[in-house]
């Protein structure tokens, strides 16, 4: 409130006027007041009213004045005569007597105004109008008898229009009747400062106002109307309502870390009201885990910093613990100068509860934002990794994982094309130790309301105790290096070790690439010449007039190049064994050799007439049909008998497909250490296109593709494009190859743009053919379209 009124006054019409201050002190003393009471108006300035007007005993009857006024009422037209022992005239004026409250309605001072009675109204009227704040007068009947400057444009009203009016019929205020705080001041002669309301404009707007209300007595004390005071708080109220708007809880304190305002979120959250918390300490409130010391708003204050999203505990008006995320930060005034400290908090029981929930699942979860960086790392993905989660948190998910799939092969990235979850997938990471660990992981986008992509998250289970066990579980599928699950194999192993323990010549049959030279090498590991010398002849690999000098050896100058002595593969492999493959193969005129071997055990070399015994395990192996070989008369029966003491049938790979993984998985192991490349296994769509395949080759050709797949294949995953033809043919439709994706490179926001456009293309640029794709809206379509600034090559506008 503005206590000088000359500040407010047309120039040369400053009325006779004095102002008193909260202590009573006489603040203001013009000149016209000073010449009509016949005193110095500089001896007046800054005495206390009582006792500046006891001193001057013309002016006692104002003492009365000063006790109305201290009581906080009104005076308005107070008639009084004036003494003046200076003039010869004692002039009658009437006076006018204002308080005036502060900000927070205590009563600040006074207006005092006189005038002699032909032109008092005029004057009390400009001290009205010289007012900051709206002042209207009532009589007994509540009509209007006065409506200042600022009343009129804090209202729209004009003086004109509302004296003799009701004020009812002016304010339609929300207190207009029983509640009216005019009527309350007047019927309780008593002041009532600093209330809320609203009332109506006359263009019908609401304005919020702060009033102040008092009884208007006359000179004898009687009341005869009242006045009120009223300002416009639209300004306080809006933002009290922004305030009240935001959904997270704010408060702030004064220097003294007293609560000076509370908002409808902070209610709701603490359970506490305004009205019970304004004044009192944040610490008697709020009960937090780190009141005292550790105080985050003391610290922010103390800091002169603001201190973001710090979790804490607090208990509630009812007793109950909540967690919040809070952020704190200094207030300060227009100077820079601290006035108090401001708190934001926000309930985060649900995001507890959902860390709670996550840090429960045995399998590791994490996510990440567009740009790949992990924004959650539960207690499964920390004990799994060995990386803490507040030290995951924030970096790229490759600097944690260093996977095997990491890069083009990344699952995140790879489930945005296909626009489905990626599921158990098994691959290796590295741990915090830098220890390869086996996991199997799904992926799959973030999506938010709007069908917009905010990040991926991937769950993923530790394999090391099912790696064992599958290490465990693959003993039962395998007999040296001989790897099988199927029947008819596992039989073949359940009698491997008899016969390894048996002097007996063994024939293996079976198409090319089955195997036979593994069996015969696992019956010779299992034997007990495993010790000594495994020799091998391939007799179909020989012309005849070398196997037999290869064979059995000869001595020098047995023909024209033999210049010394050379030992033959039986001498070399005395005590051990001979595998003769392609046994079908040998020549007639060596077969009766062999057949004396087998039966004489006895040979010689070629060139000399003196036998050599010969202590040697023999063990043969063919893909023809030897019976059909003696048939035809290209075989010796009695040799075929020799050598059929034990058989064993190879079973072809199109008659055990179940191998099929299983050896897949081992020559993937195999390439993978001898060319030092990261692939950890082969994709579901890959392994079923190997499953429809007859292998003429059998195992060899097995091994044959998935060496060439190594050549393609950078690491990850074999997919189906690294398969040989027929396997696999550039540009079929049922086989496109997916461009390739390098998350390392692209942001989700691109990987989806690309996967979009993908899409399009493959449906021809049919809107409801790629929604259907996508798994997405039609809306959700057409909007990312638009932000991606997608366009048909064709020129043709879709569906």
């Amino acid at each position: 409130m503005n206590m000088n009124p000359q500040d407010r006054l047309p120039p040369r019409v400053i009325p006779p006027v004095f102002t008193v201050n909260a202590r009573w002190e006489i603040s203001y003393f013009s000149e016209a007041a000073a010449e009509l009471l016949g005193v110095q108006a500089a001896s007046a300035i800054g005495r206390n009213c009582r006792e500046f007007f006891s001193h001057h005993e013309h002016l006692t009857d104002f003492l009365q004045l000063c006790s109305t006024i201290s009581a906080g009422k009104s005076l308005t037209s107070f008639p009084m005569t004036l003494r003046n022992s200076a003039a010869d005239r004692h002039p009658t004026v009437t006076v006018t007597a204002i308080p005036v409250p502060d900000k927070e309605g205590n009563l600040a001072g006074a207006i005092v105004s006189f005038q002699e009675t032909p032109q008092s109204f005029m004057v009390n009227q400009l001290v009205l109008d010289s007012l900051a704040d709206g002042v209207f007068t009532v009589d007994s009947n509540w009509r209007i008898t006065s409506f200042n400057k600022t009343a009129e444009a804090i209202t729209g009203w004009t003086n004109e229009e509302v004296v003799g009016r009701s004020c009812r019929d002016v304010f339609h205020s929300n207190v207009c009747g029983d509640s009216c705080l005019l009527a309350r001041s007047v019927s309780e002669g008593r002041t009532i400062l600093d209330r809320s309301i609203f009332i109506e404009r006359k263009d019908g707007t609401t304005v919020p106002v702060s009033i102040s209300a008092a009884p208007l007595t006359d000179h004898e004390g009687r009341v005869i109307g009242g006045v009120e005071s009223f300002q416009d708080i639209t300004a306080t109220i809006t933002k009290k309502l922004i305030l009240n708007a935001i959904a997270d809880g704010v408060f702030t304190v004064d220097r003294n870390w007293k609560i000076s305002s509370f908002n409808k979120a902070a209610e709701l959250i603490t359970g506490w009201t305004e009205k019970e918390v304004i004044g009192k300490s944040c610490s008697q409130i709020f009960h937090s885990n780190v009141c005292g010391e550790a105080c985050i708003l003391g610290q922010s204050v103390k800091q002169r910093k603001t201190i973001i999203d710090q979790t804490i505990y607090i208990k509630s008006k009812k007793g109950e613990t909540i967690p919040l995320n809070i952020s704190a930060a200094p207030f300060l005034d227009h100077q820079g100068k601290i006035i108090g400290g401001i708190e934001t908090f926000r309930d985060i029981t649900s995001s507890i509860k959902n860390h709670l929930i996550l840090d429960s699942i045995a399998d590791g979860v994490f996510t990440v934002d567009r740009n790949w960086k992990i924004t959650s790392f539960n207690r499964a993905a920390e004990q799994i990794t060995g990386w803490a989660g507040k030290d995951a948190i924030g970096k790229s998910c490759s600097e944690i994982f260093h996977s095997s799939i990491c890069g083009k092969n990344c699952a995140i990235a790879q489930c945005l094309y296909s626009g489905q979850p990626v599921a158990n997938l098994s691959i290796t990471i590295d741990n915090a130790k830098r220890e390869k660990i086996p996991i199997s992981i799904s992926a799959a986008p973030l999506i938010d309301n709007d069908g917009n992509i905010i990040g991926g998250v991937e769950t993923f289970r530790d394999l090391s105790t099912l790696a064992s066990l599958r290490k465990q579980l693959t003993k039962n599928y395998t007999f040296d290096a001989i790897i099988s699950k199927s029947a008819s194999m596992q039989r073949i192993f359940t009698i491997l070790p008899e016969i390894a323990r048996s002097p007996s010549t063994v024939l293996i049959l079976g198409e090319s690439g089955t195997g036979k030279e593994l069996v015969a090498r696992a019956i010779f590991n299992a034997s007990h010449r495993s010790d000594k010398p495994f020799v091998i002849v391939n007799c179909g690999a020989l012309p005849e007039t070398l196997l037999e000098s290869e064979l059995f050896g000869y001595k020098a100058g047995a023909f024209t190049d033999a210049k010394k002595d050379k030992i033959g593969r039986f001498a070399a492999a005395e005590k051990g064994t001979l595998f003769l493959d392609e046994i079908g193969d040998i020549p007639q005129s060596l077969q009766v050799k062999l057949l004396r071997v087998l039966q004489n055990k006895v040979y010689e070399p070629l060139g000399s007439n003196t036998s050599v015994q010969a202590d040697v395990r023999i063990i043969t192996a063919t893909n023809r049909n030897l019976q059909e070989l003696v048939q035809q008369g290209s075989f010796r029966e009695d040799l075929f008998y020799r050598l059929n003491v034990v058989k064993i049938f190879l079973p072809p790979l199109r008659e055990r497909r179940e191998d099929i993984p299983l050896l897949t998985d081992h020559f993937i192991r195999q390439f993978s250490a001898l060319q030092g490349k990261d692939i950890v296994g082969i994709a579901s769509a890959a392994i079923n296109i190997l499953m429809r395949y007859d292998y003429p080759g059998n195992i060899r050709e097995l091994e044959n593709i998935i060496e060439y797949a190594f050549i393609l294949c950078d690491g990850g995953f074999i997919q189906p494009e690294h398969l040989p033809e027929p396997f696999y043919t550039p540009g079929s439709a049922a086989q496109a190859k997916v461009a390739p994706i390098t998350a390392a490179s692209q942001t989700l926001e691109e990987i989806e743009k690309q996967a979009i456009y993908l899409a399009l293309g493959k449906n021809k640029w049919r809107r409801m053919g790629t929604c259907r794709e996508l798994g997405i809206s039609k809306d959700t379509l057409r909007r990312k379209i638009e932000r991606y600034g997608l366009q048909n090559p064709t020129g043709e506008e879709s569906d």
